[in-house]
């Protein structure tokens, strides 16, 4: 009696198990009718006929490495459950046959192949071929049908929604919806991105907020994803333009701000410093020989940590980060804005807020002038396109442009259309503790800690015997400098811009003659 062994497969786990059933059924009847024992059954559930990397696929041909001596036949419902791809297919029960001599039977086809006879070859080759025209043509619509859910639709397709929505509603009205919380953490994820803030640092406080997305390139998924701008990335599908396409679904954030996050991630990534709360002067605070001073703790002889800031050169600084810190407090006691140009600053303030609001109306009408002037011309191409006035390469090359247009002032739109006299409230209503410089510094986070000090000394602050030193000081801070440098907190000595016109001699430009003993 001669053996056989049969493979099953179907392509999606949503399908009914009604299919592996039905081609049990068929096989059970082929090995019947024709007196054939059955030696073991390989059923694959759920896998895709793309590719032979399938488990039971891969045990099937252990099997028949091992034990072909025993197997006269493998039974197939039909001959596209090995491959959808023809010459795949046709490989392969070749290879089974000449390598092993293993005939490979189609039950519901009717083929027994046997590469050396024509007639069989040529059926099995036809069955393959209309298999793959078939896979073809599936493909096609659902790709078609994608991209106009996409693009014309502005649908998001997607089985799972990004971090900050939730997917409701059935069928074509199943649409995207803001999870308010994780839409606050998908905001503080943007806004910290663009003060300069360190991946790893994001992650971390994204993760204490709730961020629970995993991978070491979470936070770039989230960044780079044009569906918190309510835009969705289409890939082009034949004549039709690929792309940013606005979608349907509520924003989280605006465009411009996901455009400029997008700028920024093209510029070449920072090397990476580490934040020690304990020690937030450390990269930023200079040496006197110019040396930027790193930070590190010391273990006393009690167990307990002290910090310190060292020059890499030898006896040059080691200062203790308690005394340091409190030297600069000291100093910002006396860099607080006095009342009268607290005073000026909220004048100044008033005057450029009001006209900052003249000038948002403007451009405003303005940008939503050239936004109509734009989707007129849209609309215009596509008509064009549509009557065939114009090729596919006018249409794509003239459609990006106008898109990318139409992107740029809607965002300029939103931006322009924001509230300025709310921000001015805040700002004003804040404003007084401008005279209170040690409370908004301690208050601060150590990342605005070490922009506060770049801004103000100008990334020139050093320290030298036992005193901080700068040549650059905003002049809004300086006003007490002779006290800070009465009190020894912090010397200021201003640089020179006028070096090359002061003699280099004495008066009149007479170098003084050199007594000389003879």
């Amino acid at each position: 009696m001669k053996r056989a062994i049969r493979y099953l497969r179907f392509s999606q786990l949503g399908q009914s198990n009604g299919s592996i059933e039905r081609q049990e059924l068929y096989t059970d009847q082929w090995i019947k009718s024709n007196n054939i024992e059955l030696v073991d059954t390989f059923i694959d559930r759920g896998k895709s006929a793309k590719t032979f990397d399938r488990p039971d696929f891969i045990k099937l041909q252990e099997f028949i490495s091992i034990h072909f001596k025993n197997v006269d036949y493998l039974l197939v419902d039909q001959l596209d459950r090995f491959s959808r791809n023809a010459g795949e297919a046709m490989s392969m029960v070749k290879t089974l046959q000449r390598k092993y001599g293993i005939q490979i039977v189609s039950v519901t086809e009717g083929i027994t192949f046997d590469y050396e006879t024509p007639g069989s070859f040529f059926r099995a080759g036809l069955q393959l071929l209309l298999a793959e025209e078939d896979n073809i043509n599936r493909s096609v619509k659902i790709r078609g049908g994608l991209y106009t859910a996409r693009a014309k639709e502005g649908r998001f397709v997607h089985n799972s929604p990004p971090f900050g929505y939730r997917k409701e509603g059935e069928r074509k009205e199943r649409g995207l919806v803001v999870e308010e919380k994780e839409a606050k953490i998908v905001k503080f994820i943007f806004d910290i991105y663009l003060r300069d803030t360190p991946l790893y640092i994001i992650k971390e406080k994204a993760r204490e907020l709730g961020f629970n997305r995993s991978g070491n390139s979470a936070i770039e998924r989230v960044l780079t994803n044009p569906t918190y701008a309510g835009l969705l990335n289409v890939e082009a599908f034949k004549e039709h333009p690929g792309g940013l396409f606005p979608g349907i679904h509520e924003p989280i954030i605006d465009i411009t701000t996901w455009q400029m996050v997008q700028r920024k991630m093209k510029k070449p990534e920072k090397v990476k410093s580490i934040i020690d709360d304990q020690i937030p002067l450390r990269g930023i605070l200079k040496c006197h020989c110019g040396n930027i001073l790193t930070g590190a703790p010391s273990r006393g002889k009690s167990g307990k940590y002290f910090y310190y800031y060292k020059c890499r050169c030898p006896k040059h600084n080691n200062i203790s980060a308690l005394k340091a810190h409190t030297q600069l407090l000291n100093a910002l006691h006396l860099m607080s804005i006095s009342e009268k140009m607290l005073l000026d600053i909220k004048k100044g303030c008033t005057a450029a807020v009001d006209k900052e609001i003249k000038n948002n109306s403007e451009k405003l009408i303005l940008r939503k002038d050239e936004l109509l002037d734009v989707e007129a011309k849209l609309y215009t191409l596509e008509e064009k396109w549509i009557s065939n006035e114009i090729s596919r390469e006018t249409y794509n090359r003239w459609y990006a442009n106008y898109n990318y247009s139409s992107l740029n002032l809607k965002g300029a739109i939103e931006r322009l259309s924001s509230n300025v006299g709310d921000v001015y409230k805040i700002l004003r209503k804040n404003m007084d503790l401008l005279t209170d410089i040690p409370y908004v510094y301690s208050k601060a986070s150590t990342l605005q800690k070490r922009e506060f000090i770049s801004m103000v000394f100008d990334t020139n602050l050093y320290y030298e015997d036992g005193v901080y030193r700068t040549p650059t000081m905003l002049s809004i801070f300086s006003h007490n400098h002779l006290l800070m440098k009465d009190k020894g907190c912090l010397v200021y000595e201003k640089r020179r811009d006028d070096l090359l016109i002061i003699p280099s001699s004495g008066v009149a430009g007479n170098r003084t003659r050199v007594q000389t003993s003879n």
